[in-house]
C-alpha cells in the first residue's frame, strides 16, 4: 500500500508543478511541497495535493477565460492565495500531530 500511495503521490505532484514553472517570469511565488513533512504519506498530505489540483485546474480556467493583462494577475493571485492557504493548512494539521515542520539549524 505504501508504494501505491508514493507512486500516487509522485505522479500527483509532477502534474501539478506545471504551473509554477510556467510562471517563471515572476519575481515571486508561492511553492508547491514536491514531498510531504518527515516523509510521512498520510491524509493531510494527499489533501493538500488535491487542494493544490484543484487551484491548478481553476488557474488554467481562469487563464483561458481571461480577456485582458489584469484578469491574468488576479489569476496567478488568487492562484498563489490558493498554494499558501493550502500549504497552511498542511503545516497546521502536521503540526497539530508533533510532526517536525521547518528546517533545524545547529551552530552558526
Amino acid at each position: 500500500m505504501r508504494n501505491i500511495s508514493l507512486v500516487l503521490g509522485l505522479a500527483l505532484a509532477a502534474a501539478i508543478t506545471s504551473p509554477v514553472l510556467a510562471h517563471a517570469g515572476k519575481d515571486s511565488h508561492a511553492v508547491v511541497r514536491s514531498e510531504p513533512i518527515s516523509g510521512v504519506y498520510n491524509k493531510f498530505w494527499y489533501n493538500y495535493l488535491a487542494d493544490v489540483l484543484e487551484a491548478d485546474k481553476e488557474l488554467k480556467s481562469d487563464l483561458r477565460r481571461a480577456t485582458d493583462a489584469e484578469d491574468k494577475r488576479d489569476a496567478w493571485a488568487e492562484y498563489e492565495h490558493e498554494l499558501v492557504d493550502a500549504d497552511k493548512d498542511y503545516v497546521k494539521e502536521m503540526r497539530e500531530r508533533h510532526y517536525v515542520v521547518g528546517r533545524v539549524t545547529v551552530g552558526y
